[in-house]
């Protein structure tokens, strides 16, 4: 381990979570945890965290020249591959326990990372839910979305239809205008509560299961909405069936090609506690 992985603080210390948060989120399939990371540890991590993100993004084309996918977020995934003090991050013991204890299993997996940076001016991440993507047998999944600065509603902040999670995969869509109006048509009919925080602080994190719906609005601010999030999945998942050609890319990209049926256990999926 180089000089600079080595004097970042190490995530391993466990936080202890309420019973409010564990009850949320298995009625509601989302909950917020404040101060995940301290102040000082954000500090120590967001320059690595946001120097791997502009050096691996890939997006070249201005803001105005991008369909709504590309107009909601840079994103530049598993930075951990390619980043030792991002991995650092990613591999923590301390957010991979609040995953596990939140859905109530003893250990989890990787499933991959992403940076998901709103610019000034980004538009709407429209409503979707996350694990249309993935070739997953279980629902036990669980993204933490964390900003690595202090964030409000003009930013973009993330807001979930609570308790949508027990519909599971609902449309065969993906991020699109179309999933926008299909999901907000359905949330409506179902009368789902809305709910969103009005401000976190940098090191906070909010943690959602892969077919709880959600969306943001665009960021109207002038400041770059840094958004650092982590997807998990219970160990003992197994690789599902594709569903849609989305599935059958992340089979390859994030699950190493590990046959359909087989254990989730790739170099890409390590176990983490």
């Amino acid at each position: 381990m180089n000089k600079q992985v080595a004097d970042l603080p190490a995530l391993d210390a466990f936080k202890q979570l309420s019973a409010e948060n564990v009850n949320e989120f298995r009625e509601k399939g989302h909950t917020l945890v404040r101060e995940v990371l301290s102040a000082d540890e954000i500090a120590a991590y967001r320059p690595a965290i946001v120097g791997a993100a502009d050096r691996y993004n890939t997006e070249t084309r201005k803001l105005q020249d991008r369909d709504t996918y590309g107009k909601a977020f840079l994103q530049i995934m598993n930075l951990w591959r390619n980043d030792e003090e991002v991995k650092k991050f990613v591999l923590a013991k301390r957010m991979a326990k609040i995953a596990a204890d939140l859905m109530g299993v003893e250990n989890v997996r990787l499933y991959h990372d992403q940076a998901l940076f709103k610019e000034p001016g980004g538009g709407p991440t429209p409503w979707h839910q996350d694990q249309y993507y993935w070739p997953i047998d279980t629902n036990n999944t669980i993204t933490m979305w964390m900003p690595l600065v202090d964030i409000d509603v003009d930013m973009g902040m993330l807001t979930f239809a609570s308790g949508s999670f027990t519909e599971g995969a609902v449309f065969n869509f993906e991020i699109s205008d179309e999933s926008e109006g299909a999901y907000q048509d359905y949330v409506n009919e179902h009368n789902f509560e809305i709910s969103r925080a009005k401000t976190l602080k940098a090191g906070d994190a909010t943690w959602h299961r892969g077919f709880t719906m959600h969306h943001a609005n665009g960021n109207n601010s002038d400041k770059m909405r840094e958004v650092m999030t982590v997807i998990y999945l219970a160990d003992g998942a197994r690789v599902s069936p594709y569903k849609n050609n989305w599935q059958k890319n992340d089979h390859q990209k994030w699950l190493m090609g590990v046959p359909i049926g087989e254990l989730i256990d790739s170099e890409l999926n390590p176990r983490l506690l």
